[in-house]
Order: C-alpha cells, then sequence, then structure tokens
C-alpha cells in the first residue's frame, strides 16, 4: 500500500514558536484545530455558510459529521457576538471555545464547551446532537471541501487572487 507522508510542519510541533503573531481568537482556533485533529477531525477556520455569517472552526469528522465551534477570547467578544444562534442550523454540534480565564457561566447552556488554548484544548461538554438534513449536509460538506482547496492553492500561489473566494 503506498502512502504518501505530509510535510512536517515544523512550528506546529514547537510551542515557543508561531504563537506571537496569532490574535486570542487565532491562537484559540489554532488549539482546537490541534485537538480535533487528535480525534479525527479535519478543521477549516474563517467558513461561510450563509451570507452574513463567518463560523470560526468548522469541523468535519470521520463519519461525516459537522462541527461548529465558536472561539471566545473574551467577554466582550462574547457580548458583541450576535450571530451565533444562525450557526445553529449549519451544523451537526455546536460547541463554544474559551480559554481558562473566560467566564463560562456567562455562556448559553445547551451547547458543548471547550477549553483551549493555543497549543490544545480539551472538550468539556459534549454538545447535543441535532443532525443535519441529507441536503444540507451534502451543501455543507461542499462547502468544506471548496473552502479548504481554495486555502491550499492559495498557498500554493499566493499572487493567484484566490484569496477573493475564501
Amino acid at each position: 500500500m503506498n502512502q504518501i507522508a505530509a510535510p512536517m510542519d515544523e512550528t506546529a510541533t514547537r510551542p515557543e514558536e508561531g504563537s506571537s503573531n496569532l490574535t486570542p481568537g487565532q491562537r484559540l482556533q489554532r488549539g482546537v484545530c490541534r485537538h480535533l485533529l487528535a480525534h479525527g477531525f479535519v478543521t477549516v477556520e474563517e467558513l461561510v455558510p450563509a451570507p452574513g455569517l463567518r463560523v470560526d472552526v468548522m469541523a468535519l469528522g470521520p463519519k461525516g459529521e459537522v462541527w461548529i465551534v465558536e472561539c471566545k477570547s473574551s467577554r466582550a467578544d462574547f457580548v458583541a457576538d450576535q450571530k451565533w444562534q444562525g450557526y445553529l442550523e449549519w451544523s451537526d454540534r455546536f460547541f463554544w471555545a474559551v480559554d481558562a480565564t473566560f467566564p463560562a457561566e456567562i455562556l448559553p447552556a445547551g451547547h458543548g464547551l471547550i477549553l483551549a488554548d493555543a497549543y490544545d484544548a480539551e472538550i468539556i461538554s459534549m454538545a447535543p446532537e441535532t443532525p443535519l438534513a441529507p441536503a444540507r449536509r451534502k451543501a455543507m460538506v461542499q462547502k468544506f471541501a471548496r473552502h479548504a482547496a481554495l486555502r491550499l492553492q492559495s498557498l500554493r500561489d499566493p499572487a493567484s487572487r484566490i484569496s477573493a473566494w475564501v
């Protein structure tokens, strides 16, 4: 069986490098994405499921599960977010991701909770499952694939103007 090994990103394994230029929200995203990958989920950041919405992390599981993780870096970040309820209809499970200093008691009940930092995360409470309809699941998997492919292509060819589509 032929296997192709992906090149190793050395900054991904060195905690002392690669996080100083990230915003607090991006640090949470990175930790969440690393944790979900360890559980067989692949992720994309900043995906637009519908006009006017942009989720922080969308995860696609090994059985086709679609999870959305909304990262909140502060109380002000949470209070300013008026769109999060619009994300619920686009996933099987919805999670909040916060750091250890976030006042988690202000988060609405009935959703999952992930405690994260720039390097890893832990699912504190599993989100309840609300399965997507088959047509919506197909649309979300296609959006995920297109988003991921465009991101990869923009990395390979930064001058390609692909960033307008991502």
